[in-house]
């Protein structure tokens, strides 16, 4: 059984946080991607490490309100935040947030919306990485053969795994812990890390 799709208002208001946060830190990862290219001269596809950044407000969003959509919900917010701050990928940055928050929400829903583990969270991470591969290769690397998309691919999901899997499980338990989420059924459950 789905738990009810109905948000509150707390609900809203702390997804809408949780994306406006990490808005402004998908703005300066930008910055901090454009200035790590150097460090990545001579193997450029392994700079996709540092992708799972751009998944984690989905990630965190769904493991701490656990309703239907805040996934996609957060993610399309943080994006939109990100281009309004003048991200470097412009309007573009709203449909890689709308296809990596579908690709979150896709992993939980895949569990009717009733696991919250790190397996979970982990294989939300792969799909978010995988749904910004299908979206970036005709984008920004149509003329590369597909052996080097596919290098492309798998350090994003090696990337996504790390930052945006046990990254938000980790961001998300320390949020546990410290009592703020007493609120929601993440902050109840009291599962250990």
């Amino acid at each position: 059984m789905i738990p009810a799709a109905s948000w509150r208002t707390v609900d809203i208001v702390v997804t809408a946080a949780i994306a406006v946060a990490f808005g402004v830190v998908f703005w300066a990862w930008g910055l901090v991607w454009t200035a790590s290219e150097p460090v990545f001269v001579a193997l450029p596809p392994a700079q996709n490490v540092l992708y799972g950044v751009w998944f984690t407000a989905a990630i965190v969003a769904a493991l701490v309100v656990r309703k239907p959509g805040a996934a996609f919900f957060a993610e399309l917010v943080a994006a939109s935040i990100e281009a309004l701050l003048g991200g470097q990928w412009g309007l573009d940055t709203l449909v890689s947030g709308a296809i990596q928050g579908f690709a979150v929400e896709i992993a939980f829903a895949a569990f009717r919306y009733q696991r919250w583990d790190v397996v979970v969270t982990l294989l939300a991470a792969v799909l978010a990485a995988i749904g910004a591969w299908i979206h970036d290769m005709p984008v920004f690397y149509k003329d590369l053969a597909l052996g080097d998309q596919l290098v492309i691919g798998v350090f994003m999901i090696i990337g996504s795994l790390i930052i945006a899997g046990y990254g938000s499980w980790w961001l998300t338990r320390a949020l546990v812990q410290s009592g703020v989420l007493a609120q929601f059924p993440s902050g109840r459950a009291q599962t250990r890390v």
